[in-house]
């Protein structure tokens, strides 16, 4: 399940001022998207435990001041598709306008949660007038003011009870998921055609999940896994939205759901920055990551062609460099089963359970050989190492300071990690934590 929550609502109304204040005062970083009309689109935020992605509606609206209201009925039914919990925003000083009125109808025909917010209640005038709201028929009602900030503690109170536990989002299948994303025209489409295009009956969806998202399940050559939609395997007559919101949301959607993603490349453009803007989502979310360069046909190449692109390419993705990188032609279908194999290899990399017993012998040894740095005169010791028992890896050192140790050693202990154990792919967190 994707926890994704966007804001809806006539223009002027504060939604951009929301969207700032949801992922700003939990010191979330924006991630901007190349190629749409506002800088600032999505962005992360978590409450109360719970991890959510935060999509500001008004910044995908066409033109320049004009705002159309088709548009805005495009973002509503986009937003009743797609997100977990739709934030429905209207504004105190001009009162219920007869777009709220339109826009409220959208939402309650739909089956998924709605909160009202009155925006602009920062006096009890204003607190007083915002009853009115109510009338629109909304059970869960708000009243805020999005630029000093009261009331949004209410607000995501309500917001994280509408979302699921970590533990619900699993799906009943421990086959691995992977997702393949990407910039338009890199070749998704026909990667995925391409692996199941040779047995037509292997296409199911797995019932019981709480979105419509495709899940295609592949059985072939001894390989089992979930593909899940990110290209949009819908009827064509159904594709009919804002085009450029749906495929982000849906992209966004596609690597909270999986367990590996493939960022897939075009070999004649390389690595652009929505590639890496694509890659830190992935990193954020905890997921495994393999490249795919994809037309590697088209490309002139010498003894060391490949060679020079993917040093190149490690160095535009740096510090996180141990990530595979598979050279394929989909056109060709040349290396694309190399590339599934190389997926659930770091599906098993991320997965991967370490034995305390040995995880101490081995970081400990390391340890004692280089210490972590003194602090103001302390010695700073790592006595004891366990593995968290999440679904990604990551691990607690047990010291006498932990705030104290700086972020270089930190990575020391990561990379150590990985000479020792298969990593690749995958990020790993270290937590220190005082024994």
């Amino acid at each position: 399940m994707s926890n994704v929550v966007a804001i809806v609502g006539r223009p002027n109304v504060g939604k951009s001022t929301l969207f700032n204040r949801l992922i700003g005062e939990r010191k979330s970083i924006v991630d901007n998207i190349s190629g749409v009309t506002r800088d600032r689109i999505y962005g992360f935020s978590d409450w109360n435990g719970k991890n959510f992605t935060v999509i500001d509606t008004g910044g995908f609206v066409h033109g320049s001041d004009d705002i159309f209201e088709a548009a805005i009925r495009m973002q509503v039914q986009i937003a009743i598709e797609e997100a977990s919990v739709i934030l429905f925003m209207a504004d105190v000083t001009t009162g219920i306008t007869d777009l709220d009125d339109e826009i409220a109808d959208m939402l309650r025909k739909g089956k998924k949660k709605v909160i009202c917010i009155v925006n602009k209640v920062d006096n009890g005038q204003r607190e007083f007038l915002a009853n009115e709201f109510w009338a629109l028929g909304f059970e869960n009602t708000v009243f805020l003011s999005s630029i000093t900030g009261s009331g949004t503690g209410e607000l995501l109170d309500m917001i994280t009870d509408f979302l699921p536990d970590e533990e619900e989002e699993e799906t009943t299948s421990e086959l691995p998921r992977i997702a393949i994303v990407g910039q338009p025209n890199v070749g998704k489409s026909s990667l995925t055609n391409s692996l199941i295009g040779e047995e037509r009956n292997i296409v199911t969806d797995i019932p019981g999940t709480t979105r419509d998202s495709i899940y295609i399940k592949y059985e072939k050559f001894g390989k089992e896994f979930y593909l899940i939609d990110t290209a949009g395997i819908r009827k064509k007559n159904k594709v009919h939205e804002d085009l450029e919101f749906y495929s982000v949301i849906r992209a966004l959607s596609a690597i909270d759901e999986a367990d590996v993603c493939i960022l897939m490349l075009d070999a004649s453009l390389g690595i652009e920055s929505q590639d890496l803007t694509i890659m830190s989502l992935i990193l954020k979310r905890k997921k495994g990551l393999v490249i795919l360069v994809n037309k590697w046909d088209l490309i002139e190449k010498d003894t060391n062609t490949s060679r020079d692109f993917e040093k190149d390419l490690r160095e535009r993705i740096a510090p996180f460099t141990d990530v595979p990188i598979v050279f394929v032609s989909v056109h060709e279908k040349q290396r694309i089963f190399k590339a599934m194999e190389t997926a659930l290899e770091v599906f098993e990399n991320r997965t991967r359970k370490i034995k305390t017993s040995e995880l101490n012998d081995v970081m400990l040894a390391e340890i004692e050989r280089i210490s972590p740095p003194t602090h103001r005169g302390k010695f700073i010791k790592i006595k004891y190492i366990t593995q968290l028992p999440l679904h990604y890896p990551a691990f607690a050192f047990f010291c006498n300071h932990p705030k104290h140790i700086k972020e270089n050693y930190r990575n020391f202990l990561e990379n150590k990690m990985r000479e020792h154990w298969n990593f690749s792919g995958v990020p790993i967190h270290i937590f220190f934590r005082e024994k």
